[in-house]
C-alpha cells in the first residue's frame, strides 16, 4: 500500500477547505429538512410518486454534490483536477475489486447487525419508507437508478472528493500521512453522515472498502465504482421491494 500511495502524482493546490465542506454539509441538511417540511402532508398509506421520490430523496444529494462541484470551479482549479475526477481503466478494475469485497463485507456486516439489533433496527431509513409506502413502477425504478448510480456519485463528489481534498490539504508532515488521514477521517465522517445512530458502526464497516479504493488510486473514480458496486444488491431488494415482489 504503502508503495502505491507513494507512486501518485502531485497535483496544483486549490483555496478551499473544511468551510466548503462544511458548506456543502448544511445546504444538504437544510435542503433535506426543507423538503421534509414541504412533503409533510402526504398521506402514509398513498403511493408515492416520482415527484416525491426524485425531491425528498434524491434531491438534497445532488444539490450539494452539485454545490461541492461548484466551489471547486469557483475557488480552485475545477473538479477535474480537485476532485480527482479522472478515467482510467485500471480504477475501474481497482474499484470493482474493493466493491467484491464490499459486498461481501456488507452481506456479513448485515447479517451479524441484524441478529443484534433486530430486524426493524437494523433496516435502513430508504429501506423503512419503502417498507412502509408502497411505490409506483416508475417511482421504484427512479429509486433504483438513484440508489445505484447516482447516488454513489454523489456522495463520493461530497465526501471523498470535496472532503478528501480538505484534510489532504491540511500539514501532516508527509503527503502520504496526509491521504491516510483523508481515508480514517472521510470513511469515519461518511459513516456519522448518514444520521442513522443504530446504523453507524454498520455504514462504518460498509465505507471502509469504498476509502480504500480511493486511497490506493489517489483518484475518485475507482471509489465511485466501488460504492456503485456496494449498492447495487440493497438497490435491487429495495425495487424488488418497492414492486411488492418480496417484502423486507
Amino acid at each position: 500500500m504503502m508503495t502505491a500511495l507513494s507512486e501518485q502524482r502531485t497535483y496544483p493546490s486549490h483555496r478551499w477547505g473544511f468551510g466548503a465542506f462544511l458548506l456543502v454539509e448544511a445546504l444538504l441538511l437544510v435542503s433535506a429538512a426543507l423538503v421534509s417540511v414541504l412533503l409533510e402532508g402526504e398521506r402514509p398509506s398513498a403511493s408515492i410518486p416520482v415527484g416525491d421520490v426524485l425531491v425528498g430523496t434524491i434531491a438534497p444529494t445532488c444539490i450539494a454534490a452539485v454545490a461541492a462541484v461548484l466551489i471547486t470551479v469557483v475557488r480552485g482549479n475545477g473538479p477535474l483536477i480537485d476532485l480527482r475526477l479522472e478515467w482510467r481503466w485500471d480504477d475501474v478494475k481497482t474499484g470493482l475489486r474493493f466493491g467484491a469485497l464490499g459486498l461481501v463485507v456488507t452481506t456479513i456486516g448485515v447479517a451479524i447487525w441484524t441478529n443484534v439489533v433486530g430486524d426493524e433496527n437494523a433496516e435502513s431509513a430508504i429501506g423503512a419508507l419503502v417498507a412502509n409506502r408502497p411505490m409506483s413502477v416508475a417511482a421504484a425504478l427512479v429509486m433504483f437508478c438513484y440508489l445505484w448510480l447516482v447516488g454513489p456519485i454523489c456522495e463520493e463528489l461530497i465526501y471523498r472528493g470535496l472532503l478528501w481534498g480538505a484534510i489532504e490539504r491540511l500539514n501532516w508532515g508527509s503527503e502520504r500521512w496526509g491521504r491516510i488521514a483523508a481515508f480514517v477521517l472521510t470513511t469515519a465522517l461518511f459513516a456519522v453522515s448518514h444520521l442513522e445512530p443504530l446504523r453507524t458502526t454498520l455504514l462504518l464497516v460498509i465505507a471502509i472498502p469504498i476509502g480504500l479504493a480511493r486511497l490506493l488510486t489517489g483518484r475518485l473514480l475507482g471509489s465511485v465504482v466501488a460504492h456503485q458496486m456496494n449498492n447495487f444488491l440493497p438497490a435491487v431488494a429495495i425495487l424488488l421491494t418497492a414492486l411488492g415482489v418480496v417484502s423486507l
